[in-house]
This record gives C-alpha cells, sequence and structure tokens, in this order.
C-alpha cells in the first residue's frame, strides 16, 4: 500500500462546476435524446480523467493524469506530513480566521495520518482570499479501500 498526493487550487465557480468533477455515468444518453444532455455527456466523457479538477469521490484522482500527482509516500505519516507543510503554507491565504487556528491544523494532519495506516483517503478543502478554494487529497493505492479496481497512476 502507498499514497499519492494531489492539490488544487483555483476560482471558486470552476470548483463548483460538479458536472465536470464526476465520472461519465457508465450508459451515455440515448440516442436522439435532448441535444444539450448528449453534448454535456460527451463534454464530461472527455474531460473528467483529463482535468485538474478535483473529482468528487476522493479515489477518483487516480485516474487523472499522473502530472498531477504531487508525491508518493509507502508511509502514511509521510504522506500526512506533506498534508501538514501544505497546510502550513496556505495558512495565511485562508478566508476564514478559524481555518488559521495551528492547534486545529495539527488536529488534521494526525486524523489524516490516522485515517491513511488505515488504508483511507484524506481530502480537505478550504476557502483562500479572493474567492478561491484549495483541495488537498491524499489517496491510498493499492488497492484503494473505495474503490479497489481504479489503478494506480503510477503502474
Amino acid at each position: 500500500m502507498h499514497h499519492h498526493a494531489y492539490l488544487w487550487t483555483g476560482p471558486k465557480e470552476r470548483f463548483d462546476d460538479e458536472a465536470l468533477r464526476r465520472p461519465p455515468h457508465p450508459d451515455p444518453p440515448p440516442a436522439g435524446g435532448r441535444p444539450e444532455l448528449v453534448e454535456r455527456y460527451r463534454q464530461v466523457a472527455a474531460e473528467f480523467r483529463t482535468s485538474d479538477l478535483p473529482p468528487l469521490e476522493t479515489a477518483y484522482w487516480l485516474v487523472k493524469p499522473r502530472s498531477l500527482v504531487r508525491g508518493t509516500w509507502d508511509e502514511a505519516k509521510e504522506a500526512a506530513a506533506w498534508l501538514g507543510e501544505r497546510l502550513a503554507e496556505y495558512t495565511p491565504r485562508f478566508a476564514a480566521e478559524g481555518d488559521r487556528d495551528t492547534a486545529r491544523l495539527a488536529r488534521l494532519v494526525d486524523a489524516a495520518a490516522e485515517r491513511l495506516r488505515s488504508g483511507a483517503d484524506v481530502s480537505y478543502g478550504c476557502y483562500l482570499e479572493r474567492p478561491s478554494y484549495l483541495t488537498l487529497a491524499v489517496v491510498t493505492c493499492s488497492p484503494n479501500r473505495a474503490s479497489p479496481a481504479l489503478p494506480c497512476p503510477c503502474a
């Protein structure tokens, strides 16, 4: 078992485009269906795997391009340390003062280490100044507990 890290930051409006954050339905719309639905399905089918947008289900980071992997570790503690470093890096930009509380951030990192050791994934999100959004995720791989059929991006 190992862990892959992902980071995304960008405009909140883009983050809110949930259709591009979920995998396309396995069954396309029926032939002759409403053109706007057919077009939206085609867009999602073409862009989901290649988009840098965070997926709604954390495990689906594994199907994204390998270039989006920010780090890989065998040890949960090392992956959680990466999360802690990124949280510290972005803390000055957090929109809410409560999100900057160092004791709270330390608890998040400790909880992440526990979850990762158990084989679970970790995903945190936070509003930044200027309506931007930050997501940090560490996904357990080989296999992923939530979606064991998803391939390792580094294989």
